[in-house]
């Protein structure tokens, strides 16, 4: 386990290293001048070559990549100029929301997902399948804006239930405060994870029940009860494992439209903005922070998939 732990984590770092250089390379193929973005379009040549000076733009690409490179190490991610503030403390204040926003979908879709997806494979062919499989195949098929767009035309235009405007607090605690405005936000991102997660777990519970094991269990004469809680749903965890580390991610990026509908105050939305100011530098340290969350959740996932399943690690 050691050595499998070992090669996966070398294997993460080459990927990281890959990564850097390619983020860096895309962000400044990017049409746009940055110095210009910030200046406005009637700054002088003056003007912007002294921008372009003093944050080091009038260098060569690999001499900005060494410095880029060099400012990570040492925990820098950039300086937001349309902000005035580091990306740094623009992570911290609005990670922890957007961990209450994600998080709480997640769990909900993955307390949805597992049993309906276990119930639709025992039921393979039947109503209740067809049913599962028609709206998992609708939520999945749905660009996510348009889940968060029917929830504020129904929920709080017409029938004025709940606010369409996401929770403004400060914290995330103080966005806990405020539950009604998570409810439409929450229910978006749990809509569209529960439509992937209940069909990797039918397709994983199907094929557990063709394993050899599951005829045997049977033979023996086990409850029902019995063979799902302890050679089912173990077996086909693996899947939703996977799916849940890859989905880590999604803590910073995969609220970026369902908080651009809401007003939802975090990375997603901070990063919509950037990319509408020509922020680089913002843009460029979210994308690495997102890159180095992505490879990790792959790690944990990779690492749970072996513990699950001795057979990986060889």
């Amino acid at each position: 386990m050691l050595t499998y732990t070992l090669r996966r984590s070398g294997q993460g770092l080459l990927v990281l290293a890959g990564l850097t250089v390619i983020t860096f390379l895309l962000e400044h193929l990017l049409p746009g001048n940055i110095a210009r973005s910030i200046l406005g379009v009637h700054a002088n040549p003056a003007t912007i070559a002294a921008f372009d000076k003093q944050n080091d733009l009038n260098r060569s690409i690999l001499v900005q990549y060494a410095h880029f490179v060099d400012q990570l190490l040492h925990g820098n991610l950039g300086y937001s100029y349309t902000q005035n503030r580091s990306v740094d403390s623009m992570l911290a204040s609005e990670a922890p929301r957007d961990v209450v926003l994600v998080g709480l979908s997640l769990a909900l879709a993955i307390a949805i997902a597992v049993p309906t997806g276990i119930v639709q494979a025992m039921r393979r062919n039947r109503l209740v399948d067809h049913v599962g499989t028609g709206i998992a195949f609708t939520l999945y098929s749905m660009p996510p804006y348009v889940p968060a767009l029917l929830a504020v035309e129904i929920f709080s235009i017409r029938l004025h239930w709940l606010p369409s405007e996401a929770p403004q607090a400060s914290t995330a605690i103080g966005m806990l405060e405020h539950p009604a405005g998570l409810v439409l936000p929450v229910l978006t991102l749990t809509l569209v994870t529960y439509a992937l997660f209940s069909r990797y777990m039918r397709s994983a519970v199907i094929d557990t029940l063709a394993q050899p094991f599951m005829h045997t269990a049977r033979c023996k004469g086990l409850p029902e009860r019995v063979i799902v809680t302890r050679h089912v749903l173990r077996n086909s965890l693996i899947a939703v494992v996977t799916l849940t580390g890859l989905s880590i991610p999604g803590i910073l990026t995969a609220g970026l439209i369902t908080e651009e509908v809401f007003n939802f105050p975090g990375v997603g939305l901070e990063y919509f903005n950037a990319a509408t100011t020509n922020d680089f530098p913002t843009m460029l340290g979210i994308t690495v922070v997102i890159g180095v969350v992505t490879i990790l959740g792959n790690f944990l996932a990779d690492v749970s998939y072996a513990i699950l399943d001795p057979r990986v690690r060889l």
